[in-house]
């Protein structure tokens, strides 16, 4: 169970079924057993009010920096200009206010990241997914970018669920950590009862 304005981080070796859990809390998925509820509500598919964002950002080219944060607004029928004010509002969330009319191809990695972020955040989703979305940035930008997305979650109180291979990551980030391994939750603990010899440790029993 993750709490409303959680932030939970989800660690585990390749193949433990990190991706594979996002997958069914996003709805692509059917759970084996039990069910996915967000607010209440079965989650029985994808659905707006949440959103996953993963380690490829899946932008647009052939739009502009403005056009791809817009297009899940499209979707949701909302207004023109209110996707303009929350577009322009989830940029300056993810420190990109001036690159609206920017192509992609003009941005750097770090930067198309924080493009599919700010299209994620504006959605206002209530379940905010991120499947190693750091994984291929360099250590500098990937620190900015970790300490950036914990400033936006703090700011918003979002609920957070991000899975990552970097244990450094999970437990600066996150307020509890889940590992994985082999499918089956090995440990679950908040990250100030835990370092990262000990989720080491854990993840390397077996």
């Amino acid at each position: 169970m993750v709490g409303a304005g959680e932030f939970l981080t989800i660690v585990g070796p390749s193949g433990s079924g990190k991706s594979t859990l996002l997958s069914v809390l996003a709805g692509f998925l059917r759970p084996q057993q039990g069910e996915v509820r967000l607010a209440g509500q079965v989650v029985s598919g994808p659905s707006p009010a949440l959103t996953l964002v993963q380690q490829e950002h899946a932008l647009f080219p052939w739009l502009t920096v403005a056009g791809n944060v817009a297009f899940g607004l499209k979707s949701q029928r909302v207004p023109k200009d209110e996707q303009r004010r929350r577009g322009a509002a989830a940029l300056a969330q993810v420190g990109l206010p001036e690159y609206g009319e920017r192509r992609i191809h003009e941005l750097s990695g770090g930067q198309r990241q924080r493009v599919a972020i700010a299209r994620a955040l504006a959605t206002r989703p209530g379940l905010l997914l991120l499947d190693e979305p750091f994984s291929a940035l360099d250590e500098r930008t990937r620190t900015d970018l970790s300490e950036q997305l914990r400033g936006i979650w703090q700011e918003q109180h979002i609920t957070v669920v991000f899975v990552t291979h970097n244990l450094d990551e999970a437990l600066k980030l996150g307020e509890r950590v889940v590992a994985l391994r082999g499918g089956q939750v090995v440990l679950d603990a908040p990250t100030q009862e835990l370092s990262v010899e000990k989720l080491r440790e854990v993840m390397e029993e077996g």
